[in-house]
């Protein structure tokens, strides 16, 4: 069967999409899965969260797409969070335009990640906030669908709407089968009405498709980075962390995967 792959997908900045990746990643650890986080961002957020200098990184997702390495290589493994990283550092940044006179410029991150797929159970992807060619790489990886976190606020549908029309452009192009596995409502404020507004909208748009796990505004769950920490780890009975459980447990529900007695 091998890996199940997920894209965190995006355009807009500051949605929770490391974030997601990150504590859904180690909390599907803790369910009994083996996981790896893909960072495929040249900011290297998922990366400083795992507490991995981005500066020291010789081999990553940069030397696996443009072929100076594999992706075996770069591994690094957490063993204090369960989860397996190929780290991101600002080289990607450069593979953007290397990649665009190279054949197979769209699925070098698909072709690079095939000898992983029997040594994990998850493969999640975390995209940079942009509809670049990293971005397509990510897309085109995506096996098993996308996961696109929205944030509970006034513009969340027009960004939305952008990026359906970017999945639907590679559906046609480059990758047919190409889904939605479910969105994530994150930075959500209970006592606001936009929040519940929002949620009550992309319902709408995406009747079976938006997770009931909802991911609460949450001070801890900003913390948690600073100390290359998930919030399983970091503060593991705040009110982010529970999301982020009952996120993973609903994933892994939905997929058909038995969750440990």
């Amino acid at each position: 069967m091998g890996s199940r792959i997920y894209t965190m997908v995006n355009q807009k900045g500051g949605v929770g999409k490391t974030t997601t990746a990150i504590n859904l990643g180690a909390y599907l650890s803790k369910l009994g899965q083996r996981v790896l986080i893909v960072d495929l961002d040249p900011q290297a957020n998922a990366t400083s969260c795992l507490g991995v200098d981005k500066h020291t990184v010789k081999n990553g997702t940069y030397e696996a797409m443009i072929g100076t390495s594999t992706a075996a290589a770069g591994l690094l493994s957490n063993s204090t969070v369960g989860l397996s990283l190929l780290p991101s550092s600002s080289a990607l940044a450069g593979a953007e335009i290397e990649l665009v006179s190279q054949t197979g410029r769209d699925s070098r991150l698909r072709a690079a990640l095939e000898p992983l797929h029997d040594r994990y159970d998850y493969i999640l992807i975390d995209c940079p906030p942009s509809l670049s060619l990293l971005t397509v790489n990510g897309l085109v990886a995506a096996k098993d669908g996308v996961i696109i976190p929205v944030q509970c606020e006034y513009l969340a549908l027009e960004g939305v709407g952008q990026l359906l029309q970017t999945l639907q452009r590679i559906r046609q192009s480059l990758f047919p089968s190409l889904r939605v596995r479910g969105v994530v409502m994150t930075m959500f404020e209970s006592r606001a009405h936009l929040s519940t507004d929002v949620v009550g909208e992309i319902r709408k748009h995406f009747p079976d498709q938006v997770f009931n796990a909802i991911v609460p505004r949450s001070i801890r769950l900003a913390e948690a980075p600073s100390y290359g920490l998930p919030i399983s780890v970091y503060a593991p009975s705040s009110t982010g962390a529970q999301a982020y459980l009952a996120l993973a447990t609903e994933l892994l529900i939905g997929d058909g995967v038995a969750l440990p007695q």
